[in-house]
């Protein structure tokens, strides 16, 4: 009987130390001390880059000098329409960066605008008209048309998602995918991003409070995150392609047998 018990007690124990290890794997910034204050990053915003595609609305007290700043002779409008006096026509206007980081403006011409963030370009394009002595009190709004990530493995929803903050990330960018699935590894999460034609692949530990520093905590436009699988998942679906391999065997072999059993009646 005492040796059952222990037995029972050993048992319990190791089941808890199982569980609570289950659930440590799946714990976010398990080395973070609370009420610990950490410095935030200032470079985090999503900046402008070549081929970037945006919706630049100039207005002024006076309608009719903010006009010419919204034609829409030089923009790829959606609509197909010329009608820059309407302001949902003008939300749909989108120019794009060319390649070299410059944006062609009515009037005032190119603005070099690679690295800048959306209220710098706002910034710098109404200071270029008010030097042109064109408007006294422009007001600018610059927004980027259709900024995506992609967000691809072991989480609840992959797919691609549209991003309308200036600032997010890592975290952000997972909690709109539905987190990662209890198969997702959380101490490699990939981060993948290009920057002036060349690819950079960033691995974060999810897990460490080390990821705050990284460059790739902060997520830019068209990233793409990948969250491997860990290995119970590996070995599932390898075992999962066995079975359905060895399913598909036998059900040649039983078809074969069937038509030389018929062919020799």
């Amino acid at each position: 009987m005492k040796q059952f018990r222990f037995f029972s007690a050993a048992m319990l124990t190791l089941l808890l130390v199982t569980s609570c290890a289950s659930q440590k794997r799946a714990w976010y910034l398990q080395d973070a001390q609370p009420f610990t204050p950490e410095q935030i990053a200032q470079s985090g915003q999503i900046r402008i880059k070549p081929l970037d595609r945006l919706t630049i609305v100039v207005n002024s007290k006076d309608p009719e000098l903010a006009l010419p700043f919204n034609s829409s002779s030089s923009y790829n409008s959606l609509t197909g329409t010329s009608n820059y006096g309407s302001a949902n026509v003008q939300s749909l206007q989108v120019r794009t960066v060319d390649e070299n980081g410059m944006l062609d403006m009515p009037v005032i011409g190119k603005i070099e605008c690679k690295g800048k963030t959306r209220s710098e370009l706002a910034q710098t394009i109404a200071d270029k008209i008010i030097e042109g002595g064109y408007i006294n009190d422009p007001s600018v709004n610059v927004q980027f048309a259709d900024m995506k990530i992609s967000v691809t493995g072991e989480v609840a929803r992959p797919g691609q998602y549209d991003v309308t903050r200036d600032k997010i990330t890592i975290f952000d960018a997972l909690a709109m995918a539905g987190d990662l699935t209890i198969y997702g590894v959380r101490g490699d999460v990939a981060v993948i991003r290009e920057v002036n034609g060349v690819r950079t692949i960033e691995y974060l530990d999810l897990t460490s409070k080390d990821i705050f520093t990284s460059p790739a905590f902060y997520i830019q436009q068209n990233d793409m995150i990948y969250v491997k699988p860990n290995k119970y998942k590996a070995q599932s679906g390898e075992i999962s392609q066995n079975r359905n391999f060895y399913l598909s065997l036998v059900g040649t072999a039983i078809s074969v047998a069937t038509l030389i059993i018929t062919l020799t009646k």
